[in-house]
């Protein structure tokens, strides 16, 4: 049983408003721990705290190289319990354990490099010549307190891409993580306050979303980072505009991978499936939608059929699990439906389907399911779904299969598959998404930003705009002096 009791506020591990909560199992449906759940008046604590610490505290004004050897203390203790922390998110999430621990750990170690890298290079100070004669300086200051709003499905990798940014900048952070994931984020805590970050810093509060909505609308928050659903992040949106506050909003997705006629069958069934159907498909970067060329249609689906066949559904800390279940009942009740819609719309499921996976009795679990003869128009082509459900759509020409994979509200991440990388850049120059891959599914790399268009949100995370994100710049004019 995993047992935490303490939120982590102002440096000190102290008792929550809101009590104990269970935390269930995923695949058992059974309770596996408690853990602190904050309320409003844990809200305003964290908020103060943080507030005080970067009014009054040192870490804002600190040297960034002193900043950093703080989280360079933090990358190493992170390090030495990685496989801890990867256990907490399998049994918190249902994630398998090797996805946990090469993506859901394993990523999110990368990430922290990669941000401790741009970190050292950043130019935090720059001198310009003024166009009147002047000595422009641009400082990069700390934008202030930082609301962290982390959902469930990779939690500590959003973790780390919203608050090492964030402190490396000179911010203080609240970190709200989802009550489904409270372990993980506590851990991260832990580790923070191991690391010697000053008291206020970091400030960790696992809350419902009502604890969300009031960190959001706190008048002590300078910036909101949120990571979660379309109706989720309109609402944040809504708040801050009240306040004037900035936002950074990464939100659902619906990405389409365009299949082009010369693209390898097995590669692409590959691609797909690694890039559609990891965490059980619960990521807003899934490529959901998979457009395929009508003359070579059959030879696609077919690949995918088989390879969505192979994949090990079951006990997510079984090693060879490929699908564990879905993190929550009513996750798997959402799942469902959409299934059952698109069998009443007309779309034909080849693999797959409602009904629980061969062998398993109880648990959240979906089969894998791939659909074809599916219209852009159909409720599975056009809404998230945040599960392993596949739709299949066919198209004429290139122009027809970019129309296709625009005619989305969405526009988070995309891909295409062919042998020719010419072709594949121009497929990708006319798709309007945040981000795109070529020939790989879609690789989220560190070093490159990461955010959307349209209703996927707006802001960027990772890369050197990530840490941008979470700066200010101050203007410093001196006079020239007189000739």
């Amino acid at each position: 049983m995993y047992q935490r009791s303490e939120l982590f506020i102002d440096g000190e591990w102290t008792a929550p408003g809101g009590g104990q909560v269970p935390l269930i199992s995923p695949h058992t449906e059974a309770p596996i721990g408690t853990a602190p759940r904050a309320d409003r008046n844990d809200v305003d604590r964290a908020v103060r705290a943080a507030r005080a610490a970067f009014d009054t505290g040192p870490w804002p004004w600190m040297p960034p190289a002193e900043r950093l050897a703080v989280i360079e203390r933090f990358a190493a203790l992170y390090k030495q319990r990685r496989a801890e922390m990867a256990e907490l998110i399998s049994a918190e999430v249902g994630a398998p354990i090797s996805f946990a621990r090469q993506a859901q750990v394993g990523v999110a170690t990368f990430a922290l490099s990669a941000l401790r890298r741009l970190a050292a290079d950043y130019e935090w100070t720059e001198h310009r010549q003024g166009f009147y004669g002047q000595e422009i300086t641009v400082a990069k200051l700390p934008a202030g307190v930082i609301a962290a709003i982390v959902p469930w499905n990779m939690p500590q990798f959003l973790t780390i891409v919203k608050t090492i940014p964030a402190l490396l900048a000179g911010c203080t952070v609240v970190l709200k993580p989802a009550p489904e994931t409270p372990l993980d984020a506590l851990l991260f805590a832990e580790l923070a306050a191991e690391a010697g970050l000053p008291a206020g810093v970091l400030n960790v509060i696992p809350g419902d979303g009502a604890v969300g909505a009031h960190l959001v609308a706190h008048p002590g928050v300078d910036k909101v980072s949120f990571t979660g659903s379309t109706a989720s992040g309109r609402a944040v949106a809504r708040a801050c505009a009240e306040r004037l506050t900035p936002a950074s909003l990464e939100l659902g997705g619906k990405s389409a991978a365009v299949i082009l006629d010369d693209a390898d069958p097995a590669r692409v069934a590959a691609g797909i499936c690694q890039a559609s159907l990891a965490n059980s498909g619960q990521v807003c970067n899934a490529l959901t939608r998979v457009l395929v060329p009508e003359g070579r249609a059959q030879h696609y689906i077919d690949g995918l059929a088989a390879a969505l066949g192979d994949l090990t559904v079951g006990d997510p800390a079984d090693p060879a699990t490929r699908i564990g279940p879905l993190v929550a009942q009513r996750q798997q009740v959402k799942v469902r439906d959409y299934i059952e819609d698109g069998l009443r719309q007309g779309a034909k499921l080849v693999v797959g389907g409602p009904d629980l996976p061969p062998g398993i009795d109880r648990g959240w679990y979906i089969r894998p399911t791939l659909f074809t003869e599916v219209d852009n128009s159909m409720r599975i082509a056009r809404e998230e779904i945040f599960g392993p459900v596949l739709t299949v759509l066919t198209y004429r020409d290139e122009d027809e299969a970019v129309a296709v994979a625009n005619d989305s509200e969405y526009g988070l991440a995309g891909a295409v598959f062919t042998s020719d990388p010419d072709r594949g850049l121009a497929v990708a120059a006319r798709v309007r998404t945040g981000s795109f891959g070529i020939n790989e599914g879609y690789i989220m790399d560190p070093l490159a930003p990461y955010g959307g268009v349209k209703a996927s949100g707006y802001g960027r995370e990772l890369g050197k705009e990530g840490l941008e994100g979470y700066l200010v710049s101050q203007s410093i004019s001196r006079a020239a002096e007189p000739a």
